[in-house]
């Protein structure tokens, strides 16, 4: 995008030989500056963090201009290594359109960029625009149409007449409404939780393990509530249709106020329908009936909000543009102490990128993820606190798993919570896919479904500490992955997991090994009122080692035989086909997981190798379960599960071991818990040393 601004190459770039330039036995440097202040003015050279007395030149006023500049002076300056920086002063910018530079436009490969805000500054960078001069709702239709309660406190504002042209679609992916930094609620009623589907009107039964359903979205409900949605222009259902963990929301296509009969439109959800599965409405302008909702009429562009306070006080924003950063092919860039809200996709998206930083910055408030990585090695996002996400908050995908080389991308030291604000399963904290990346120190929680989910190889989930999560799921797991006996060399070791025990205490696990998952070590962790801590479901080769259970409310340690019976018809078909798609039976996969050379002469559907040893259960349920086919299959040693461990102070949560725990009879390694969690810029520095 950038490429038409940086067509004045021919300009002589002067701040170059105003600012440090220097010359070392290997190459020439040049280290340049450009500033941009809310104050600035694009004409003037940047240069300068503030105007002259003149007011010929200063800062520039945009970030796409200082994009601009910076190829510019890439294009003048080739024959040396620039190390260009982008400084921001305090204030609040709105992003016009996703800012882009090319590997091409920053020049040689050499060349560094940091984009950062000033020392102490808060620097907003807006995908949004600012909504002003909303009036009270006047037009007696229109008032006829809104809950009583909601009459008088309810503000409209034409978004077209702003420029808002595309407002996208109300079920995914359109316009969201932000005010005083928080996101508002899509009208909806019930206006927490979720009422239940007490019928099926479908008539194409179906039956999954055993629980009958219906593969037609045709529900039955009781009282009269959504019998007000008859009306509606665009009325949506958002529900959680057959399991537990797999949501859709699907357009209400027709209600049958007499019989009481909902219709959903087509594409029904892919499980079915069940009765007592929870659902609620939304996109609903009937339904404004709390302060903090809003609706938008996508006919007319009128958006309508009942807000919170007085709004004329307050700050409201509506997302428009889709990412704020998107590089591709590019090395050494940073991104530093800026807070980036309100888009509609994702704040930073890096594909085929190398060494870029992502560090110190506050993402929130954006429909999509807050830093997406696809592809590339050696990309870092660090220090930086992420809420309020559509989606995944950190997702970390690279390496070859052909070869099992590593990208070794890296999130630490991150604060990631109400994550999954749109999509609400399968969207994780964090997300690691391809081979060797690592999550490190993150502190993780408050999310309706798994904190890590990872993929593939050698991943290394460490020093995190996890709470609070799949508070919207069942059959779920704080880290999880699952049904692939490739994806092995996974490490998950010295992370403090606690309070996880499911959607209305139903039940859910710590680290879930699903559908035969194999090759993971599971070391040194602490795991207190988590339902089922450690989950094998039928696979092999896992390690289950010195770990501390404490409160466990069903067991701690499961392990099933699920491909030998209910799962068996995974085997020959998911199964097999993904062990054929890498060469397994050759180095370097041979020399690194020899046991599934033969997997498939070995009574594959069985969950052999699995050990779990010199691990603490102490209060709660039981301390294991075994399924009755796969009792002589596993190796359980050393475990201490019927003594006192002699915990520090376990009311506190301080599980370290006092001196004399009869757990270090057994051979239990102390676990490092001053390094749980994240952990202040001095000590990482010193470990970085």
């Amino acid at each position: 995008m950038f490429g038409i601004l940086c067509r004045f190459l021919t300009v002589f770039v002067s701040v170059v030989v105003l600012l440090s330039a220097t010359e070392t036995a290997q190459a020439k440097r040049v280290t340049l500056t450009f500033h941009v202040s809310t104050t600035g003015n694009d004409a003037w050279s940047g240069t300068r963090a503030t105007p002259n007395r003149k007011r010929t030149d200063g800062p520039f006023s945009s970030l796409e201009r200082a994009f601009s500049e910076v190829c510019t002076a890439a294009a003048a300056n080739s024959a040396y290594r620039m190390e260009a920086v982008i400084e921001l002063q305090a204030g609040c910018y709105e992003i016009k359109d996703t800012l882009r530079i090319t590997n091409e436009e920053l020049g040689s490969e050499g060349n560094s960029l940091t984009i950062r805000g000033g020392k102490g500054a808060e620097v907003r960078l807006v995908g949004g625009k600012r909504v002003e001069g909303f009036e009270p709702v006047s037009d007696p239709e229109v008032l006829a149409q809104l809950d009583e309660s909601a009459r008088g406190n309810v503000v409209q504002r034409n978004l077209r007449q702003l420029g808002i042209a595309d407002l996208g679609e109300a079920g995914g992916g359109g316009l969201e409404l932000f005010f005083n930094d928080q996101p508002m609620t899509v009208s909806r009623w019930p206006n927490e939780e979720f009422t239940k589907v007490t019928g099926l009107a479908g008539q194409s039964p179906i039956e999954s393990h055993g629980i009958k359903g219906d593969s037609v979205g045709v529900i039955n409900y009781e009282g009269d509530r959504q019998s007000r949605w008859v009306a509606e222009k665009d009325p949506w259902a958002h529900g959680y249709w057959f399991w537990d963990w797999s949501e859709q929301r699907q357009r209400i296509e027709s209600i049958d106020a007499e019989k009481h009969i909902l219709t959903l439109a087509k594409p029904y959800h892919q499980y079915g329908y069940r009765l007592n599965q929870w659902y609620y409405g939304f996109n609903l302008f009937c339904e404004i009936d709390s302060p903090g909702e809003w609706y938008l009429d996508r006919t007319t562009g009128m958006l309508y909000f009942w807000p919170p306070s007085p709004v004329e006080h307050g700050r409201a924003v509506v997302s428009v543009i889709s990412t704020v950063f998107s590089f591709k092919d590019i090395s050494h860039v940073t991104i530093e102490n800026l807070t980036i809200e309100a888009c509609r996709g994702h704040a930073v998206l890096l594909e085929d990128c190398t060494k870029n930083t992502v560090i110190g910055c506050r993402i929130r408030n954006v429909g999509g993820s807050a830093v997406i990585v696809r592809g590339g090695t050696g990309n870092r996002v660090t220090g930086c606190i992420i809420s309020e996400t559509g989606q995944t908050g950190i997702s970390l995908e690279g390496g070859d798993r052909k070869t099992l080389t590593p990208a070794k991308h890296v999130a630490d030291n991150n604060e990631v919570f109400r994550y999954g604000r749109w999509n609400r399963m399968y969207k994780s904290a964090i997300s690691l896919g391809g081979v060797g990346n690592i999550a490190a120190h993150n502190l993780l929680y408050d999310g309706p479904h798994t904190a890590i989910f990872f993929s593939g190889n050698d991943h290394t989930m460490e020093y995190n500490e996890i709470h609070h999560v799949c508070t919207e799921s069942n059959d779920a797991g704080a880290i999880y992955a699952g049904r692939d006996w490739t994806w092995r060399g996974n490490i998950v070791r010295y992370n403090f997991f606690h309070d996880i025990t499911g959607f209305r205490d139903k039940g859910c696990m710590g680290v879930y090994l699903d559908d035969m998952l194999c090759g993971t070590t599971i070391y040194g962790n602490v795991f207190c009122r988590v339902s089922r801590p450690a989950f094998i479901g039928g696979g092999r080769d896992n390690i289950v080692e010195n770990n501390i259970f404490v409160d466990s409310k069903i067991c701690s340690v499961h392990l099933d035989a699920r491909a030998a019976n209910w799962a068996s018809y995974h085997v020959p078909t998911t199964m097999t086909e993904r062990l054929k798609d890498v060469p397994y039976q050759q180095p370097p996969w041979s020399e690194r997981y020899p046991e599934l050379t033969g997997i498939l002469e070995d009574q594959p559907e069985l969950p052999k190798g699995n050990v779990i040893r010199r691990n603490i259960h102490w209060g709660g349920d039981k301390w294991k379960y075994v399924e009755k086919v796969a009792e002589q299959l596993p190796t359980f040693e050393s475990n201490l599960t019927e003594e006192d461990p002699l915990f520090a102070d376990a009311a506190k949560m301080d599980f370290r071991l006092c001196r004399n725990s009869p757990a270090y009879e057994l051979g239990f390694q102390k676990i490092p818990f001053e390094k749980i969690g994240i952990q202040p810029p001095r000590a990482r520095k010193q470990r970085e040393r």
